[in-house]
C-alpha cells in the first residue's frame, strides 16, 4: 500500500463524519454532568467507607459513553461492531452498595442522551435524579435501629437482662443466641425511645452481665 492509497482510503471520510464543535460540546457537558453526578453520590453516600476513585469513576463513565455514543451514531457499520465488541467484555468488580448500580447506570444513561443530541432530556433529568436521591436517600428515619451485644453469666441474668431491656427500649428483637458453658451471648435489634444511651451503662452493670455492647446498625455488614 502506498502513500497515496492511504489518502484515498475511506478510513479518512469518517475524521470528519462528527464535528469538532459537536464532540467539544458533548464533551464539555458530559464532563460537568458527570460531575454532578459525583456530587450527587458524595452527598448521599451512608456506606462504610467512602471512595473517590468510585466517584471519579462515574465522570469518566460519563465521557467514554458520550464518546462511544458519537461514534456508533456516525457510522452504522461501525455500531454494529461496536456491540460485538463490548459483548465479550466482562466486569468482575462487586457492586456492594445497591445504590451504585443506580448511579453507574445514570452516568451511562447520560452518556447516551448526550451524544443523541438530547442536551435538554440530560440536562433536566439530571437534575431531578438528583434532587429525588437527595430527598430520598438522606431522609432520616425518627427510629434508628441499633444493635446490642450482650454477655450472661446464666439464664437468669439473661432474664432479667431481657427484662431491663423491654422497660427501656421502644422495641428489643433477640436476632442471634450464643451459648457455651458458663456463658450466653445475644444479639438484639432495638429500638430507642430518644438518643440516651445511659441504659446500657446500667445494664452493664447488672449482676451477672460481664459485657454490652451497643452498635449503631443501618444494613450493612463490613466484611
Amino acid at each position: 500500500m502506498t502513500f497515496s492509497d492511504i489518502f484515498k482510503s475511506s478510513f479518512l471520510e469518517n475524521v470528519t463524519s462528527v464535528s469538532l464543535l459537536d464532540m467539544a460540546l458533548a464533551l464539555i457537558l458530559a464532563l460537568g454532568t458527570g460531575m454532578f453526578i459525583f456530587l450527587i453520590y458524595k452527598k448521599t453516600y451512608q456506606g462504610v467507607m467512602y471512595s473517590s476513585s468510585f466517584g471519579t469513576t462515574l465522570i469518566a463513565l460519563t465521557m467514554i459513553t458520550t464518546v462511544v455514543i458519537l461514534a456508533v451514531t456516525s457510522n452504522v457499520v461501525l455500531s454494529l461492531g461496536m456491540v460485538g465488541a463490548l459483548s465479550i467484555v466482562r466486569f468482575r468488580t462487586a457492586i456492594k452498595e445497591p445504590l451504585d448500580i443506580a448511579f453507574l447506570f445514570w452516568s451511562i444513561a447520560v452518556g447516551i442522551v448526550l451524544a443523541a443530541g438530547m442536551l435538554p432530556l440530560a440536562v433536566i433529568g439530571s437534575v431531578l435524579i438528583g434532587l429525588v436521591l437527595l430527598l430520598f436517600v438522606n431522609r432520616k428515619s425518627h427510629c434508628n435501629p441499633y444493635i446490642i451485644v450482650l454477655s450472661c453469666t446464666d439464664s437468669l441474668a439473661e432474664k432479667a437482662a431481657a427484662a431491663f431491656l423491654r422497660q427501656h427500649l421502644q422495641k428489643c428483637v433477640i436476632k442471634s443466641k450464643s451459648v457455651q458453658k458458663g456463658a450466653i451471648e445475644l444479639n438484639l435489634e432495638v429500638r430507642m425511645k430518644d438518643d440516651d444511651t445511659d441504659f446500657i451503662n446500667a445494664l452493664s452493670e447488672m449482676e451477672g452481665v460481664t459485657n454490652a455492647v451497643l452498635v449503631s446498625y443501618n444494613g450493612d455488614y463490613m466484611g
